[in-house]
């Protein structure tokens, strides 16, 4: 008996929209990782330096890395239908015994779960022997490399270092890829930057208190209408009590008063979205708090 199948096709607008909007659509061409729009808009951009200023980000991918990188890798043969180490092979040495001629084991695939975790993609250029054989893997910073998918189908990725820029063919890349679309991972740092941004303005937040002695600044009150002259006396002579400074101990005249107009670290819940901030970050990183020495979880 004969079967129909309804066939759904995109209209013009709506693939053109997917095309260029979309992170995860399939394209030909240049792949395009990042976020087609912000969650939160006007944030400003943090890149991988600025991120991994704040510590829960750099102990969410010091953790990953370590216990990662920390684990064995080996190579196997098949021998008479059993699987057995393939000691004497060459791939066995690169991945367990060196990788490169500068890196050990342990270095190498911390670089490449750096990479991954705040880029989406770990790249490592495979160096070949005549016959073909891989001898070693030399990791490629991520933010230096592109890949294009060519009318073909095939992958080709560019490195670009100093003024020099080097394609090399899929087969010559170990790429290791992130939540995406199957060729290419998305840049996790780019997605995750409200929550960043938001941490990042706690942090400097409470900088800027603790900095200032924790002294909020406030407004001096008297009931005499004061000169022009008189005011600026005043603000010279209390300036010291706005900044923070607590070298000295302030007299006030004439029944001036001083009222405080900040609220205190507290009020704001300074502490709490500092918190909040940890077990957010953790959730992009898939680890559990506690093991970024997160005190406020026991569990």
């Amino acid at each position: 008996m004969a079967t129909s199948t309804a066939i759904t096709l995109l209209s013009p607008l709506g693939w053109l929209r997917g095309f260029f909007g979309n992170s995860i659509f399939d394209r030909v061409g240049k792949q395009l990782p990042l976020p087609s729009s912000q969650l939160v808009a006007n944030q400003s951009y943090l890149g991988p330096d600025a991120a991994l200023q704040i510590s829960t980000v750099w102990s969410c991918i010091e953790r990953r890395a370590n216990t990662i990188a920390s684990l064995p890798f080996f190579a196997y043969e098949q021998v008479n239908g059993q699987k057995t180490l393939a000691r004497m092979s060459r791939l066995y040495s690169l991945l367990h015994e060196s990788p490169n001629a500068r890196m050990t084991p342990f270095e190498f695939w911390r670089c490449m779960i750096m990479n991954h975790d705040l880029r989406g993609n770990a790249y490592a250029r495979i160096e070949r022997a005549p016959n073909g054989e891989a001898i070693s893997l030399w990791p490629m910073a991520a933010d230096q490399v592109e890949n294009f998918v060519m009318p073909d189908g095939s992958l080709v990725y560019l490195y670009r270092i100093n003024n020099d820029v080097v394609a090399l063919a899929e087969e010559n890349v170990l790429h290791l890829r992130g939540l995406g679309n199957g060729t290419t991972g998305l840049q996790k740092l780019e997605f995750m930057q409200a929550t960043v941004n938001e941490s990042a303005a706690a942090q400097n937040s409470a900088s800027k208190i603790f900095g200032n002695s924790g002294k909020p600044t406030g407004v001096l009150m008297t009931d005499n209408v004061l000169s022009q002259d008189q005011r600026l006396a005043l603000q010279a002579r209390f300036a010291e009590m706005q900044s923070g400074s607590d070298s000295r101990l302030y007299v006030l005249e004439a029944a001036m008063k001083y009222q405080q107009l900040s609220i205190s670290p507290e009020d704001q819940q300074l502490l709490e979205t500092r918190r909040f901030s940890v077990e957010e970050i953790c959730r992009w990183f898939d680890v559990p708090p506690i093991l970024v020495h997160h005190a406020n979880v026991t569990t």
